[in-house]
Protein backbone atom coordinates (compact mmCIF):
# COMPACT_ATOMS: atom_id res chain seq x y z
CA UNK A 1 0.00 0.00 0.00
CA UNK A 2 1.43 3.38 -1.06
CA UNK A 3 0.86 5.51 2.05
CA UNK A 4 2.07 8.69 0.35
CA UNK A 5 -0.56 8.16 -2.32
CA UNK A 6 -3.26 7.90 0.35
CA UNK A 7 -2.11 11.14 1.99
CA UNK A 8 -2.08 12.90 -1.36
CA UNK A 9 -5.60 11.72 -2.15
CA UNK A 10 -6.78 13.01 1.22
CA UNK A 11 -5.31 16.43 0.44
CA UNK A 12 -7.08 16.46 -2.91
CA UNK A 13 -10.37 15.54 -1.27
CA UNK A 14 -9.99 18.21 1.40
CA UNK A 15 -9.31 20.88 -1.23
CA UNK A 16 -12.44 19.94 -3.19
CA UNK A 17 -14.56 19.76 -0.04
CA UNK A 18 -13.48 23.28 0.95
CA UNK A 19 -14.33 24.56 -2.52
CA UNK A 20 -17.60 22.74 -3.15
CA UNK A 21 -19.20 22.14 0.25
CA UNK A 22 -21.97 24.72 -0.07
CA UNK A 23 -23.41 22.87 -3.04
CA UNK A 24 -25.24 20.71 -0.51
CA UNK A 25 -28.70 22.08 0.14
CA UNK A 26 -29.63 19.55 2.81
CA UNK A 27 -28.17 19.31 6.31
CA UNK A 28 -28.27 15.59 7.14
CA UNK A 29 -25.40 13.30 8.03
CA UNK A 30 -25.35 10.96 5.04
CA UNK A 31 -26.44 13.40 2.38
CA UNK A 32 -25.90 16.93 3.63
CA UNK A 33 -23.71 19.56 5.20
CA UNK A 34 -23.35 17.98 8.64
CA UNK A 35 -21.81 14.83 7.14
CA UNK A 36 -19.25 16.98 5.34
CA UNK A 37 -18.53 18.61 8.69
CA UNK A 38 -17.62 15.20 10.10
CA UNK A 39 -14.90 14.86 7.48
CA UNK A 40 -13.53 18.33 8.24
CA UNK A 41 -13.29 17.76 11.98
CA UNK A 42 -11.71 14.32 11.62
CA UNK A 43 -9.24 15.55 9.02
CA UNK A 44 -8.16 18.37 11.33
CA UNK A 45 -7.63 15.85 14.13
CA UNK A 46 -5.71 13.60 11.73
CA UNK A 47 -3.38 16.50 10.88
CA UNK A 48 -3.18 17.41 14.58
CA UNK A 49 -4.36 20.90 13.79
CA UNK A 50 -7.05 23.10 15.21
CA UNK A 51 -10.16 22.88 13.09
CA UNK A 52 -10.45 25.73 10.65
CA UNK A 53 -13.41 28.07 10.74
CA UNK A 54 -14.94 26.01 7.92
CA UNK A 55 -16.28 23.26 10.17
CA UNK A 56 -17.88 25.70 12.58
CA UNK A 57 -19.30 27.75 9.73
CA UNK A 58 -20.98 24.67 8.29
CA UNK A 59 -22.59 23.95 11.66
CA UNK A 60 -23.76 27.55 11.88
CA UNK A 61 -25.09 27.28 8.34
CA UNK A 62 -27.13 24.20 9.27
CA UNK A 63 -28.62 25.94 12.30
CA UNK A 64 -29.34 29.06 10.26
CA UNK A 65 -31.20 26.97 7.68
CA UNK A 66 -33.44 25.59 10.43
CA UNK A 67 -34.06 29.09 11.83
CA UNK A 68 -35.07 30.17 8.33
CA UNK A 69 -37.66 27.41 8.03
CA UNK A 70 -35.82 24.28 6.92
CA UNK A 71 -38.03 21.45 8.22
CA UNK A 72 -36.93 18.27 6.45
CA UNK A 73 -36.45 15.83 9.30
CA UNK A 74 -34.92 12.59 8.04
CA UNK A 75 -31.68 11.08 9.26
CA UNK A 76 -30.04 10.82 5.84
CA UNK A 77 -30.73 14.34 4.63
CA UNK A 78 -32.37 16.34 7.40
CA UNK A 79 -32.53 17.63 10.95
CA UNK A 80 -32.23 14.35 12.85
CA UNK A 81 -29.05 13.53 10.92
CA UNK A 82 -27.61 16.93 11.78
CA UNK A 83 -28.57 16.31 15.42
CA UNK A 84 -26.69 13.02 15.37
CA UNK A 85 -23.57 14.77 14.05
CA UNK A 86 -23.70 17.51 16.69
CA UNK A 87 -24.14 14.86 19.37
CA UNK A 88 -21.17 12.89 17.99
CA UNK A 89 -18.90 15.93 17.77
CA UNK A 90 -19.75 17.00 21.31
CA UNK A 91 -19.44 13.49 22.72
CA UNK A 92 -16.00 13.03 21.14
CA UNK A 93 -14.70 16.42 22.30
CA UNK A 94 -14.52 18.03 18.86
CA UNK A 95 -16.77 20.92 19.89
CA UNK A 96 -18.23 22.51 23.00
CA UNK A 97 -21.91 23.17 22.53
CA UNK A 98 -25.04 23.27 24.68
CA UNK A 99 -26.62 20.53 22.64
CA UNK A 100 -29.35 19.83 25.20
CA UNK A 101 -30.65 23.35 24.85
CA UNK A 102 -30.15 23.41 21.09
CA UNK A 103 -32.07 20.19 20.44
CA UNK A 104 -34.88 20.81 22.92
CA UNK A 105 -37.08 22.75 20.52
CA UNK A 106 -36.55 20.28 17.69
CA UNK A 107 -37.08 17.00 19.50
CA UNK A 108 -40.86 17.06 19.82
CA UNK A 109 -41.17 17.90 16.11
CA UNK A 110 -38.85 15.01 15.17
CA UNK A 111 -40.76 12.70 17.53
CA UNK A 112 -44.02 13.46 15.71
CA UNK A 113 -42.35 12.76 12.36
CA UNK A 114 -41.11 9.42 13.72
CA UNK A 115 -44.57 8.46 14.95
CA UNK A 116 -46.18 9.42 11.64
CA UNK A 117 -43.67 7.37 9.64
CA UNK A 118 -43.94 4.30 11.85
CA UNK A 119 -47.73 4.38 11.82
CA UNK A 120 -47.55 4.37 8.02
CA UNK A 121 -45.13 1.43 8.11
CA UNK A 122 -42.15 3.49 6.98
CA UNK A 123 -39.39 2.16 9.23
CA UNK A 124 -36.59 3.05 6.76
CA UNK A 125 -33.24 3.88 8.41
CA UNK A 126 -32.26 6.60 5.94
CA UNK A 127 -35.64 8.16 5.23
CA UNK A 128 -38.12 6.92 7.85
CA UNK A 129 -38.92 6.14 11.45
CA UNK A 130 -35.81 4.19 12.38
CA UNK A 131 -33.53 7.10 11.54
CA UNK A 132 -35.29 9.33 14.07
CA UNK A 133 -34.99 6.61 16.73
CA UNK A 134 -31.29 6.28 15.95
CA UNK A 135 -30.86 10.00 16.63
CA UNK A 136 -32.93 9.82 19.85
CA UNK A 137 -30.80 6.92 21.09
CA UNK A 138 -27.60 8.92 20.56
CA UNK A 139 -29.10 11.73 22.61
CA UNK A 140 -30.37 9.34 25.30
CA UNK A 141 -26.80 8.06 25.68
CA UNK A 142 -25.17 11.49 25.78
CA UNK A 143 -27.52 14.02 27.34
CA UNK A 144 -26.47 15.66 30.58
CA UNK A 145 -30.08 16.51 31.48
CA UNK A 146 -32.10 14.04 33.55
CA UNK A 147 -35.38 15.42 32.21
CA UNK A 148 -34.16 15.21 28.60
CA UNK A 149 -33.00 11.64 29.17
CA UNK A 150 -36.47 10.77 30.48
CA UNK A 151 -38.01 12.28 27.34
CA UNK A 152 -35.69 10.28 25.10
CA UNK A 153 -36.53 7.14 27.04
CA UNK A 154 -40.23 7.82 26.38
CA UNK A 155 -39.57 8.44 22.68
CA UNK A 156 -37.63 5.20 22.35
CA UNK A 157 -40.20 3.13 24.22
CA UNK A 158 -42.79 4.48 21.80
CA UNK A 159 -40.55 3.43 18.92
CA UNK A 160 -40.18 -0.09 20.31
CA UNK A 161 -43.94 -0.39 20.83
CA UNK A 162 -44.82 0.86 17.34
CA UNK A 163 -42.25 -1.15 15.45
CA UNK A 164 -43.30 -4.29 17.31
CA UNK A 165 -46.92 -3.62 16.35
CA UNK A 166 -45.92 -3.29 12.70
CA UNK A 167 -44.00 -6.57 12.68
CA UNK A 168 -45.35 -9.86 11.40
CA UNK A 169 -44.96 -13.08 13.37
CA UNK A 170 -43.74 -15.60 10.84
CA UNK A 171 -42.74 -19.18 11.70
CA UNK A 172 -41.40 -18.19 15.13
CA UNK A 173 -39.56 -15.21 13.64
CA UNK A 174 -40.27 -11.50 13.14
CA UNK A 175 -40.35 -9.69 9.82
CA UNK A 176 -41.41 -6.30 8.44
CA UNK A 177 -42.89 -5.51 5.06
CA UNK A 178 -41.87 -2.39 3.15
CA UNK A 179 -42.02 -0.83 -0.30
CA UNK A 180 -39.42 -0.58 -3.04
CA UNK A 181 -39.54 1.26 -6.35
CA UNK A 182 -40.09 4.94 -6.96
CA UNK A 183 -42.94 4.66 -9.45
CA UNK A 184 -44.39 1.16 -9.23
CA UNK A 185 -44.14 0.48 -5.52
CA UNK A 186 -43.90 -3.18 -4.59
CA UNK A 187 -44.29 -4.80 -1.18
CA UNK A 188 -41.25 -6.82 -0.13
CA UNK A 189 -39.37 -8.06 2.90
CA UNK A 190 -36.10 -6.12 2.67
CA UNK A 191 -32.97 -7.55 4.32
CA UNK A 192 -30.61 -4.64 3.52
CA UNK A 193 -28.80 -2.36 5.97
CA UNK A 194 -29.78 0.90 4.28
CA UNK A 195 -33.55 0.37 4.10
CA UNK A 196 -34.31 -3.06 5.53
CA UNK A 197 -34.25 -5.47 8.43
CA UNK A 198 -30.49 -5.41 9.02
CA UNK A 199 -30.96 -1.83 10.23
CA UNK A 200 -33.70 -3.06 12.58
CA UNK A 201 -31.17 -5.57 13.91
CA UNK A 202 -28.80 -2.61 14.32
CA UNK A 203 -31.11 -0.39 16.35
CA UNK A 204 -32.38 -3.29 18.48
CA UNK A 205 -28.78 -4.30 19.22
CA UNK A 206 -28.00 -0.80 20.44
CA UNK A 207 -31.22 -0.57 22.47
CA UNK A 208 -30.49 -3.96 24.05
CA UNK A 209 -27.39 -2.54 25.71
CA UNK A 210 -29.58 -0.43 27.99
CA UNK A 211 -31.60 -1.69 30.94
CA UNK A 212 -34.50 0.63 30.05
CA UNK A 213 -35.08 -1.20 26.75
CA UNK A 214 -33.29 -4.54 27.10
CA UNK A 215 -36.14 -6.95 27.77
CA UNK A 216 -38.35 -6.20 24.77
CA UNK A 217 -35.51 -5.28 22.42
CA UNK A 218 -33.56 -8.51 22.90
CA UNK A 219 -36.59 -10.66 22.21
CA UNK A 220 -37.36 -8.72 19.02
CA UNK A 221 -33.68 -8.84 18.05
CA UNK A 222 -33.59 -12.62 18.28
CA UNK A 223 -36.78 -12.94 16.23
CA UNK A 224 -35.47 -10.64 13.48
CA UNK A 225 -32.14 -12.45 13.26
CA UNK A 226 -33.94 -15.78 13.01
CA UNK A 227 -35.92 -14.48 10.04
CA UNK A 228 -32.81 -13.28 8.21
CA UNK A 229 -30.79 -16.42 8.85
CA UNK A 230 -33.42 -18.73 7.38
CA UNK A 231 -32.53 -17.27 3.96
CA UNK A 232 -28.80 -17.98 4.20
CA UNK A 233 -27.64 -19.70 1.03
CA UNK A 234 -26.76 -23.36 1.74
CA UNK A 235 -24.43 -23.37 -1.27
CA UNK A 236 -21.29 -21.64 -0.04
CA UNK A 237 -19.76 -21.88 -3.52
CA UNK A 238 -22.13 -19.14 -4.69
CA UNK A 239 -20.90 -15.55 -4.61
CA UNK A 240 -23.89 -14.31 -2.59
CA UNK A 241 -25.08 -15.76 0.71
CA UNK A 242 -28.25 -13.70 1.22
CA UNK A 243 -30.94 -12.27 -1.06
CA UNK A 244 -31.59 -8.54 -1.01
CA UNK A 245 -35.37 -8.91 -0.76
CA UNK A 246 -38.05 -11.55 -0.40
CA UNK A 247 -41.20 -10.93 -2.42
CA UNK A 248 -44.68 -11.35 -0.95
CA UNK A 249 -45.11 -14.58 -2.90
CA UNK A 250 -42.01 -15.97 -1.17
CA UNK A 251 -39.64 -15.80 -4.16
CA UNK A 252 -36.09 -14.46 -3.97
CA UNK A 253 -32.70 -14.83 -5.64
CA UNK A 254 -29.09 -14.95 -4.47
CA UNK A 255 -27.71 -12.08 -6.49
CA UNK A 256 -26.28 -9.00 -4.84
CA UNK A 257 -23.28 -6.76 -5.32
CA UNK A 258 -20.81 -6.47 -2.47
CA UNK A 259 -21.79 -3.25 -0.73
CA UNK A 260 -22.77 -1.46 2.46
CA UNK A 261 -26.34 -0.75 1.38
CA UNK A 262 -27.55 -4.23 0.44
CA UNK A 263 -26.20 -7.73 0.70
CA UNK A 264 -23.88 -9.88 2.76
CA UNK A 265 -21.63 -7.16 4.21
CA UNK A 266 -24.40 -5.16 5.86
CA UNK A 267 -26.03 -8.32 7.18
CA UNK A 268 -22.73 -9.75 8.41
CA UNK A 269 -21.55 -6.67 10.29
CA UNK A 270 -24.87 -6.27 12.10
CA UNK A 271 -25.01 -9.97 13.04
CA UNK A 272 -21.49 -9.61 14.43
CA UNK A 273 -22.46 -6.75 16.75
CA UNK A 274 -25.70 -8.51 17.73
CA UNK A 275 -23.78 -11.66 18.67
CA UNK A 276 -21.79 -9.72 21.25
CA UNK A 277 -24.88 -8.21 22.89
CA UNK A 278 -26.67 -11.58 22.89
CA UNK A 279 -23.48 -13.38 24.00
CA UNK A 280 -24.22 -15.91 21.28
CA UNK A 281 -21.06 -17.74 20.18
CA UNK A 282 -22.83 -19.61 17.39
CA UNK A 283 -24.13 -16.34 15.91
CA UNK A 284 -20.65 -14.84 16.24
CA UNK A 285 -19.16 -17.70 14.24
CA UNK A 286 -21.90 -17.32 11.63
CA UNK A 287 -21.14 -13.61 11.27
CA UNK A 288 -17.42 -14.27 10.84
CA UNK A 289 -18.12 -16.95 8.24
CA UNK A 290 -20.33 -14.53 6.28
CA UNK A 291 -17.66 -11.83 6.38
CA UNK A 292 -14.82 -14.17 5.46
CA UNK A 293 -16.87 -15.39 2.50
CA UNK A 294 -17.45 -11.78 1.42
CA UNK A 295 -13.70 -11.08 1.70
CA UNK A 296 -13.08 -13.57 -1.10
CA UNK A 297 -15.19 -11.62 -3.60
CA UNK A 298 -12.37 -9.85 -5.41
CA UNK A 299 -13.49 -10.59 -8.97
CA UNK A 300 -15.07 -7.45 -10.39
CA UNK A 301 -17.63 -9.30 -12.48
CA UNK A 302 -18.67 -11.23 -9.40
CA UNK A 303 -18.77 -8.39 -6.85
CA UNK A 304 -20.39 -5.91 -9.28
CA UNK A 305 -18.72 -2.86 -7.67
CA UNK A 306 -18.62 0.04 -10.14
CA UNK A 307 -17.75 3.17 -8.15
CA UNK A 308 -15.74 4.11 -5.08
CA UNK A 309 -18.21 5.69 -2.64
CA UNK A 310 -19.44 4.41 0.71
CA UNK A 311 -22.98 3.44 -0.29
CA UNK A 312 -22.27 0.77 -2.86
CA UNK A 313 -18.62 1.21 -3.74
CA UNK A 314 -15.06 0.28 -2.87
CA UNK A 315 -14.54 2.47 0.18
CA UNK A 316 -17.75 1.31 1.84
CA UNK A 317 -16.45 -2.24 1.55
CA UNK A 318 -13.04 -1.12 2.85
CA UNK A 319 -14.58 0.54 5.89
CA UNK A 320 -16.62 -2.51 6.87
CA UNK A 321 -13.64 -4.83 6.56
CA UNK A 322 -11.49 -2.35 8.50
CA UNK A 323 -14.06 -2.34 11.30
CA UNK A 324 -14.11 -6.15 11.35
CA UNK A 325 -10.31 -6.24 11.51
CA UNK A 326 -10.36 -3.89 14.50
CA UNK A 327 -13.00 -6.09 16.14
CA UNK A 328 -11.35 -9.47 15.50
CA UNK A 329 -7.68 -8.86 14.58
CA UNK A 330 -8.28 -11.33 11.74
CA UNK A 331 -5.81 -10.69 8.90
CA UNK A 332 -8.38 -11.84 6.34
CA UNK A 333 -10.28 -8.64 7.03
CA UNK A 334 -7.14 -6.48 7.03
CA UNK A 335 -6.20 -7.83 3.61
CA UNK A 336 -9.74 -7.32 2.32
CA UNK A 337 -9.71 -3.72 3.57
CA UNK A 338 -6.45 -3.01 1.78
CA UNK A 339 -7.69 -4.66 -1.41
CA UNK A 340 -10.73 -2.37 -1.47
CA UNK A 341 -8.75 0.77 -0.64
CA UNK A 342 -6.43 0.00 -3.55
CA UNK A 343 -9.44 -0.73 -5.74
CA UNK A 344 -10.98 2.58 -4.69
CA UNK A 345 -7.83 4.52 -5.50
CA UNK A 346 -7.79 2.91 -8.93
CA UNK A 347 -11.33 4.16 -9.55
CA UNK A 348 -10.23 7.82 -9.38
CA UNK A 349 -10.22 8.00 -13.18
CA UNK A 350 -12.73 10.77 -13.93
CA UNK A 351 -10.86 13.83 -15.21
CA UNK A 352 -13.86 16.05 -14.48
CA UNK A 353 -14.68 14.34 -11.17
CA UNK A 354 -14.00 15.38 -7.57
CA UNK A 355 -10.45 14.20 -6.85
CA UNK A 356 -11.04 11.85 -9.78
CA UNK A 357 -14.29 10.42 -8.41
CA UNK A 358 -17.85 10.21 -9.61
CA UNK A 359 -20.77 8.14 -8.38
CA UNK A 360 -22.28 5.58 -10.73
CA UNK A 361 -25.98 6.40 -11.11
CA UNK A 362 -26.93 4.00 -13.88
CA UNK A 363 -25.81 2.44 -17.15
CA UNK A 364 -24.76 5.71 -18.77
CA UNK A 365 -24.80 8.20 -15.91
CA UNK A 366 -22.01 9.30 -13.57
CA UNK A 367 -22.36 12.20 -11.16
CA UNK A 368 -19.97 14.22 -9.01
CA UNK A 369 -20.88 13.89 -5.34
CA UNK A 370 -19.43 15.44 -2.20
CA UNK A 371 -21.59 13.80 0.50
CA UNK A 372 -20.56 11.25 3.10
CA UNK A 373 -22.72 8.44 1.72
CA UNK A 374 -22.15 8.78 -2.00
CA UNK A 375 -19.28 11.22 -2.41
CA UNK A 376 -15.75 12.17 -1.52
CA UNK A 377 -16.40 13.14 2.13
CA UNK A 378 -17.07 9.48 2.90
CA UNK A 379 -14.05 8.35 0.87
CA UNK A 380 -11.92 10.79 2.85
CA UNK A 381 -13.24 9.55 6.20
CA UNK A 382 -12.38 5.96 5.27
CA UNK A 383 -8.84 6.97 4.31
CA UNK A 384 -8.48 8.82 7.63
CA UNK A 385 -9.70 5.76 9.51
CA UNK A 386 -7.16 3.54 7.77
CA UNK A 387 -4.24 5.92 8.32
CA UNK A 388 -5.04 7.33 11.78
CA UNK A 389 -3.19 6.36 14.95
CA UNK A 390 -6.28 7.16 17.04
CA UNK A 391 -9.59 5.37 17.41
CA UNK A 392 -12.50 6.69 15.39
CA UNK A 393 -16.22 6.06 15.67
CA UNK A 394 -17.68 8.17 12.86
CA UNK A 395 -18.82 5.01 11.04
CA UNK A 396 -21.50 4.48 13.68
CA UNK A 397 -23.55 6.89 11.56
CA UNK A 398 -23.72 4.05 9.00
CA UNK A 399 -24.36 1.32 11.60
CA UNK A 400 -20.94 -0.15 10.81
CA UNK A 401 -19.75 0.20 14.42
Amino acid sequence: MNINKLHQKLKEINTIVDQQQYQEENIGVLSGLSGITLFQFYYAKFLDKDITDTGYKLIENCIQKINEGYNYGTYCSGISGMGWVLNHLEQNDFIEIDIDNLCLDLDNYLYQLMIDDLQKGNYDFLHGGLGYAFYFLSRYENTKSDSARKNYQTYLLSFIHLIRNKSEDYKNTLRWISEIGLEHKEKVYNLGLSHGMSSIVGILTKLSRHEDFEKTSKKMLQGTISYILQYENPNKEDATLFPNIIYENGSYEYKSRLAWCYGDLGIGIRLWHASKVLQDESLQNTAITIMEHAAQRTNNKQNMVKDAGICHGSFGNAQIFLRMFKETNNDIFKNACEFWIEDGLNKATHIDGYAGYKQWKGPDEWKKEISLLEGIAGIGLTLIDYLADFETSWDECLMIS
